[in-house]
């Protein structure tokens, strides 16, 4: 008789048992966490430059970066002093527990120890499906979504946007010129999230990160669980 295992299962199962262990880890440390996700090309290294330098000015923080074959947005945000470690995952199309906690521990090994950061930036692989199934221990996740991506993305790729704590439109500044109804897509995510905050972004003119920013100040000013043993 043959025995079936369901590998997906399985597969989600240990990841969650070591986010779980990842979060504990953050906790203990007193350092906040948010997971960025999105398709490729929707901005989040943009969007990280856009607000990378007042973040400095404010907090003490670490960025994990994500790519599948290259370290080029890793090298994009160093340039602005702070301390990136870049994960590349070869075939993998996204970022997973065991990913982030070696992640964590290259920072702690080379930089400084954990506890040192107030944030923890991680910046997925682009893709709009595996990111949101797979925790890497986040206090939050930021969904992003491009204007040029159609008004349909949420209904199609719903998990994505059912699961984020805060959603992102980014290259606003190109409504005028693109057949996208910013009505129907705020529908939309709506439809799927009806509750987390949507902010409206443009990086080129600077619209809309101040708020995105405020969002940000409140979840690090929120205190984090206490951790027991």
């Amino acid at each position: 008789m043959h025995k079936i295992v369901d590998v997906g299962v399985n597969l989600l199962h240990a990841n969650d048992h070591q986010a779980a262990h990842n979060r504990k880890h953050f906790d203990a440390a007193g350092v906040r966490c948010f997971n960025l996700m999105s398709s490729p090309g929707a901005g989040k290294t943009a969007l990280l430059e856009a607000v990378l330098g007042t973040l400095a000015q404010r907090y003490r923080l670490a960025i994990i970066e994500g790519d599948m074959t290259t370290q080029l947005d890793a090298d994009r945000l160093r340039r602005f002093g702070v301390p990136v470690i870049p994960i590349t995952t070869g075939r993998a199309c996204h970022l997973d527990a065991a990913m982030v906690h070696g992640g964590v521990a290259i920072l702690e090994r080379d930089v400084a120890p954990l506890g040192t950061f107030d944030l923890l930036l991680v910046e997925n692989v682009g893709n709009l499906v595996c990111p949101a199934e797979f925790a890497v221990g986040e206090h939050a996740k930021i969904a992003l979504l491009s204007v040029t991506e159609g008004e349909d993305k949420p209904l199609k790729y719903p998990i994505m946007f059912r699961e984020a704590d805060c959603l992102v439109v980014t290259k606003t500044d190109l409504l005028p010129y693109l057949p996208c109804d910013r009505q129907l897509l705020h529908h939309n995510l709506r439809q799927i999230n009806p509750t987390a905050p949507i902010f409206w972004v443009s990086v080129q003119e600077q619209t809309g990160i101040a708020e995105w920013l405020g969002w940000m100040d409140a979840q690090l000013r929120a205190p984090l669980p206490t951790v027991t043993c």
